[in-house]
């Protein structure tokens, strides 16, 4: 089959807008962690959404071309549909079965030869639900699935596609993250979970050692050497032969990673504290549930003297803990959080235990009848306002409203007494860095320099804490935080006061937009694969810009920066000769000409520079000097001749 004959695809999330103030349920939205972690920290919650990054490795694994939508807004949805696609994929959960409805009728209205594929967890659904509203239904692993479905042969192996998240603290981005796809579900069982029971308790690897999950960790510090990890893969950790492996390749690099992992006490108890960090591993997410919850995942050392280890050493604690079991009443919901915060953890989830379709725990309530009885006549309100913040089973000693009250109680109290979280964090990584400055492992002090650089970025947030604590116990804690970091790392420079001050700002703006609703929706993400991009468009740029790449000599990449479309930043690194020089000054004329992007020009990574190379990107381009930044070698003084008068033409970035 030629590539002109192949299927068109479309693969889309749900569209914008959703969350409670549209009508949908709690927790709905575009973000895990401001939906379900920080959710009542207000300003001081970090900020990142959260997309179907499901969709972009499928399509990194197809061979036709495919097209993927990223919380598209229903005008953007209806212009995409209107391009003719042979199939459209609708990525969805339980909770946004009402919203995949909406866009199988528009795919219906305005591209109806197009076959509907329906994936995602809400698949679990039974097929009465989901039959009128699509011809394929994918339930499992999604790269198999398409690639059966439009008649390509199976893959042996599987491509990683390069994805990003980028978080924000006072609508600033302060992280990029990158996303490691290492496994599909969980092997623990516990019998709420989706995750485990969609993949039939089966744990499917997609990167098999840990010589191909550091490969893709050197992928993603090639294009961004500050880059954060997250893997995704519930077994990542119980695989300690992966791990290990892993952990001798990230040692022998040189070069201390920033890791968050999901994990269980069970895997938690395999490791010493300095394994995890010599892996980068330095933030994990800890099922801590319920002190009587019986799952075998908590085995192992006791949650103290797991929590402790990892504090004691400079990894961050995200705690998971579920509200409603049979066993609690509001007393022990309240002694149970006790205990718990008293362990100090960085972040804190609370949810209602609530049965999901296709678990262990949906089957029991379904036999024994214990679904609320609201909720069992209507099945399209169940699995609306399933989101873990509705209490849907008849309880033998709580209220519906007495465990929804608990939940509120838990989060609430959490950021009162221990405070806001970002300050948390910084506290776990200046006691990692006063832990390990003076190590005997030469991997660990580097590990501890890392942590004081990422302190020392912090210095401005402190004062927004000391004057909008939601207490006076948790401002007490802030100014606590504050001084021991001056303590170690040395006061603030007049630059970081006034960057304070700016900080303060805002978080008040930040605070102001939440309150009002304002400007909290992601714009569209629109990521095309094998298909050709659109004349000027920043892909179309990053593939004229490719070719100038010369294998150990010149490397140019083109990125977005600073979250927005129309901003790119072109990153030189290596050598860089008058004839490529000229090549793509004129290649860069030419798109700011046909365009109205803002450039960053990143010459920091170039080593060796001819001056007429730098000479013809200061000619060409000054006469879009309003549009042009430039970021410079270092250090500059060897540099100096070549971009002494671009240095004049245009301002400067930091990068």
């Amino acid at each position: 089959m030629t590539e002109t004959s192949q299927p068109k695809l479309l693969l889309t999330s749900v569209m914008r807008p959703i969350g409670p103030a549209y009508g949908d349920a709690q927790s709905v939205g575009y973000e895990l962690l401001h939906a379900q972690v920080t959710r009542a920290q207000g300003m001081f919650s970090p900020r990142a959404v959260h997309r179907q990054f499901s969709l972009d490795y499928i399509a990194e694994n197809l061979d036709n071309p495919t097209v993927v939508l990223h919380y598209p807004s229903k005008r953007e949805l209806i212009k995409e549909l209107k391009k003719g696609y042979d199939f459209v994929g609708i990525s969805f959960i339980v909770v946004t079965y009402h919203r995949m409805k909406e866009l199988s009728v528009l795919v219906r209205k305005y591209s109806p030869k197009s076959k509907i594929i329906l994936g995602g967890y809400g698949t679990v659904l039974p097929d009465e639900a989901l039959a009128p509203f699509g011809e394929h239904i994918c339930r499992g692993e999604g790269v198999a699935f398409t690639r059966e479905l439009l008649g390509q042969p199976p893959l042996l192996e599987h491509k990683h596609p390069l994805i990003e998240s980028r978080m924000q603290i006072f609508s600033k981005t302060i992280s990029r993250t990158g996303m490691i796809f290492a496994g599909l579900g969980c092997p623990n069982g516990c019998d709420f979970c989706s995750t485990s029971h969609f993949f039939k308790r089966q744990h499917l690897r997609l990167l098999s050692t840990g010589a191909q999950v550091y490969e893709v960790v050197k992928k993603h510090l090639k294009a961004n050497p500050d880059m954060q990890f997250t893997i995704l893969d519930e077994e990542f950790l119980l695989d300690r032969k992966r791990a290990l492996e892993f952990r001798d390749l990230v040692v022998a690099g040189g070069r201390p990673l920033s890791i968050f992992a999901f994990a269980s006490i069970k895997a938690l108890s395999l490791y010493q504290p300095e394994e995890l960090l010599e892996m980068g591993v330095d933030g994990v997410w800890i099922g801590y549930e319920g002190e009587r919850s019986g799952y075998d995942k908590r085995a192992g050392k006791s949650a103290e003297e797991i929590f402790k280890g990892l504090k004691d050493n400079g990894v961050m604690v995200l705690a998971s803990m579920i509200v409603g079991f049979d066993y609690q009443t509001t007393d022990i919901i309240h002694g149970e959080l006790k205990k718990l915060l008293a362990m100090k953890p960085d972040l804190c989830q609370f949810m209602i235990y609530n049965p999901n379709p296709g678990t262990p725990l949906y089957e029991k309530v379904r036999a024994g009848g214990l679904l609320r009885q609201e909720y069992a006549a209507n099945p399209a309100k169940y699995w609306k306002e399933a989101s873990g913040f509705k209490s849907l089973l008849e309880h033998p000693r709580m209220t519906a409203a007495e465990i929804e009250k608990a939940q509120e109680y838990c989060f609430k109290t959490d950021f009162r007494e221990l405070g806001p979280s970002i300050y948390r964090v910084t506290e776990t990584l200046l006691t990692g860095y006063l832990k390990h400055k003076d190590s005997s492992n030469p991997f660990l002090k580097i590990k501890a320099a890392r942590y004081a650089a990422e302190v020392r970025k912090g210095y401005p947030v402190f004062l927004a804490g000391e004057l909008f604590g939601p207490t006076l116990r948790a401002r007490a804690i802030v100014h606590r935080i504050k001084n021991r970091v001056y303590a170690a790392l040395g006061a603030p420079s007049f630059a970081d006061r006034a960057i304070a001050w700016g900080a303060v700002v805002a978080a008040l703006w930040t605070s102001f937009k939440l309150h009002f609703n304002l400007f909290q929706h992601p714009g569209l993400t629109r990521v095309s694969w094998r298909v050709p991009p659109p004349q000027f468009s920043r892909e179309w740029l990053a593939d004229r810009i490719a070719a100038y790449n010369v294998p150990q000599k010149l490397s140019v990449l083109v990125e977005q920066y600073e979250g927005h479309k129309n901003h790119l930043r072109v990153r030189l690194e290596g050598a860089l000769d008058r004839y490529q020089g000229e090549k793509l000054a004129e290649e860069l004329r030419v798109y700011l000409k046909e365009t109205k992007v803002k450039l960053v020009l990143d010459f920091e990574k170039l080593k060796v520079t001819e001056k007429e190379a730098a000479t013809a990107f200061t000619q060409r381009l000054s006469e879009y000097r309003s549009r042009v930044k430039i970021s410079l070698p270092k250090p500059a003084a060897t540099h100096a001749a070549q971009f002494l008068f671009m240095a004049e033409v245009f301002k400067y970035y930091k990068c």
